[in-house]
């Protein structure tokens, strides 16, 4: 795909090719690609799901990954018996520059021209955002932050990241990179023993210390064996938090430390009304007393109002995300558009 310099995202998508459904739509069809999982799915006006199916992502393969999503499109097509455009959740972003795919931490896409490729092969309009983008779509809409004006959303996962929604509108920012919260090194670091902060673990990204790096699920696990020389997935630590382990207690601490040093960091920057958490380790209900009670000490500020909420829509948040970003067509009548 040829470079295009400095261009918006929506200029690098191309018209829907003639042979595509152009009927008004009456659902939205969304697809969830992650490390491990595709999820495809379809929501009507309301966010009631239509269809939902799930497979396997190919490890390692650009060319299988794409021909995954081809299928799962079609069987979605048959038995929706319709096509609809698509909207895609990805580990990553497009780049506003040439439209290539860029800081995905599935590394098989970077520098792979995805959204040209998927419209070739499904010859329909879609629209890419990054999987946090779409969480935080998800939740502004019909989510844990209905009804706020600012929602910030984060995935805590096998990596991190974020997005942030205005008014139920996914914001991207000039660069396309706003709610790289992640890839942001942790604030106030600790520099004693007992936390051993600096100069932080090396991060994918090249860097080091990264937020992702210390609040994924590895990083968890990962900072209890530096403590511990213990080797335990992050949910046989919380088990054993929750069965009274004075060490697994220990790292759990250090853990919603770090991460209420660094929301407060958000709510310094963005103030926002709702922070929503998504991915493995929001399902960890102690984290919404023990955070809150720690990140006042860090917000600039008097009081702290800001609402910290597990996704309501759970790891259905992603893909209803994805299906959201076709949720204006649904609801008028412009007629179908990749912009």
């Amino acid at each position: 795909m040829p470079e295009l310099p400095h261009v918006s995202v929506a200029a690098l998508m191309p018209a829907p090719p003639s042979h595509a459904d152009r009927s008004e739509p009456t659902a939205c069809l969304g697809l969830d690609l992650g490390g491990t999982k595709i999820e495809i799915a379809a929501l009507d006006g309301e966010g009631r799901f239509l269809l939902r199916q799930r497979c396997d992502t190919p490890q390692g393969d650009y060319a299988a990954t794409i021909e995954s999503i081809a299928g799962l499109v079609e069987a979605a097509d048959a038995q929706l018996g319709c096509r609809l455009p698509l909207g895609a959740a990805i580990p990553g972003s497009v780049s506003p520059v040439n439209g290539l795919i860029r800081n995905a931490n599935s590394t098989v896409l970077n520098g792979q021209p995805l959204l040209h490729d998927l419209q070739q092969r499904l010859a329909r309009p879609v629209r890419l955002h990054n999987d946090a983008n779409c969480l935080a779509i998800s939740e502004a809409v019909d989510g844990a932050g209905q009804g706020a004006r600012v929602v910030f959303a984060v995935i805590l996962g096998t990596g991190v990241g974020a997005g942030i929604a205005i008014d139920g509108v996914d914001w991207l920012g000039c660069n396309a990179v706003a709610g790289e919260w992640g890839h942001n090194p942790l604030p106030w670091p600790r520099s004693s023993a007992a936390w051993r902060e600096l100069p932080g673990p090396r991060c994918w990204c090249g860097l080091q210390g990264c937020i992702e790096t210390w609040l994924s699920g590895p990083g968890f696990a990962a900072d209890h064996f530096a403590h511990t020389e213990q080797q335990r997935s992050a949910k046989d630590l919380i088990a054993a938090m929750r069965a009274g382990e004075s060490a697994a207690r220990a790292s759990f601490i250090r853990y919603a430390d770090r991460l209420a040093r660094s929301l407060a960091q958000v709510i310094n920057l963005l103030d926002p009304d709702v922070i929503v958490l998504g991915g493995g380790m929001s399902n960890v209900s102690e984290l919404y007393d023990e955070v809150p009670q720690r990140w006042g000490a860090w917000v600039f500020s008097d009081t702290v109002r800001t609402r910290l909420l597990p996704a309501r829509h759970g790891d259905s948040s992603g893909v209803r995300g994805a299906a959201w970003l076709w949720r204006d067509q649904v609801l008028s009548d412009t007629p179908l558009s990749a912009s």
